[in-house]
């Protein structure tokens, strides 16, 4: 692992690190954008993931799309200032619609192609890798460590 405060740094290295947390950042902004249009053209295979117990599925269905719309274009978008606390909102917002995800695998709802279990869960254990994509492609975490005094 290299050491950022070795002034031996490999300077290539953290170039291309910092590109690849680049594209991953434009990339999950474009995932973003590309699903909140689902959520204004086809409610219907989002209202499939809104849980009974959630008032007003219809507008559910709107706001996270206008959520993920604006998420995505601030991912690609924001000055590099607003990255860090990006992250932890897009990862609150993963976080956030999870119950929804949960439910359509334990109802067997299916929408978007996901018309298995198996097809279900699959898409169950991809949740924490796009938690995990927007803290590292924004520096969330990163940030966040450099930040919080060691535990002594």
């Amino acid at each position: 692992m290299v050491d950022p405060n070795d002034q031996h740094v490999d300077t290539r290295s953290c170039k291309t690190r910092h590109v690849l947390k680049t594209i991953a950042r434009i990339a999950l902004g474009l995932f973003l954008l590309f699903a909140s249009f689902g959520h204004f053209f086809s409610a219907d295979e989002f209202l499939a993931q809104v849980p009974p117990w959630m008032p007003a599925p219809e507008l559910v269905v709107l706001l996270s799309g206008v959520v993920e719309l604006a998420l995505g274009l601030a991912l690609i978008f924001s000055p590099k200032k607003w990255l860090p606390i990006l992250g932890w909102a897009t990862a609150a917002f993963f976080l956030i619609i999870f119950p929804g995800n949960l439910w359509q695998y334990f109802e067997g709802r299916d929408a978007f192609g996901l018309d298995s279990d198996a097809a279900r869960l699959t898409r169950l254990l991809f949740q924490p890798l796009l938690i995990l994509w927007a803290l590292w492609s924004t520096r969330a975490f990163t940030t966040w460590r450099k930040r919080t005094p060691p535990n002594t």
